[in-house]
């Protein structure tokens, strides 16, 4: 199975889970919101889609708070970026590993202060308010809904991983390779 047809197999996992999940589950009815939440599990699936920004020496940076720092020296759709990327990392973390965290966050880290939710919450808001060359309307509003709506994001996050194991324990897994 050629990388392509598996991404595809894979996005239709999270897909179905991520529908099962907010829809069925939470009563959400939020399609965009909902394949947002499907393209982060299918881009994050690729440690290097989790650490894909880079400082400016061209290191990976693997800390929330070098990531807002990072954010800070950007402008325009960069910017915007990196504080959508900091929402991402951090509602990725919180809802499917938040086990992870106590380590992301451990007493010799920067992040050592830094609240993932409150952080996470208040990055997707400042990319929804930047304006940029390319802006797409439904996308800020899905950043927004994001920042207003994270705690419930990282709930549903948490119940696509426990349903995720449910399928593995009983054996049910995408067929990746065929």
């Amino acid at each position: 199975m050629t990388q392509g047809n598996a991404g595809s197999v894979l996005r239709r996992f999270f897909a179905g889970l991520a529908e099962q999940t907010f829809e069925v589950q939470l009563g959400v009815a939020d399609p965009p919101l909902i394949d947002y939440v499907t393209e982060l599990l299918v881009r994050f699936s690729r440690s290097d889609q989790v650490y894909r920004v880079r400082a400016l020496n061209g290191r990976p940076v693997h800390e929330v708070a070098d990531l807002v720092a990072e954010a800070e020296q950007r402008i325009g759709d960069a910017r915007r970026e990196v504080h959508r990327h900091i929402g991402d990392f951090t509602l990725f973390w919180t809802g499917m590993y938040p086990e992870a965290i106590r380590e992301m966050r451990g007493p010799a880290k920067k992040d050592y202060f830094v609240d993932y939710c409150a952080q996470g919450k208040r990055a997707y808001h400042i990319a929804a308010t930047i304006e940029t060359e390319r802006e797409e309307n439904a996308r800020g509003d899905v950043l927004e809904r994001l920042s207003r709506q994270f705690e419930m994001c990282v709930y549903g996050l948490g119940e696509i991983r426990r349903e995720w194991e449910r399928r593995d324990d009983e054996g049910v897994r995408p067929l990746l390779l065929e």
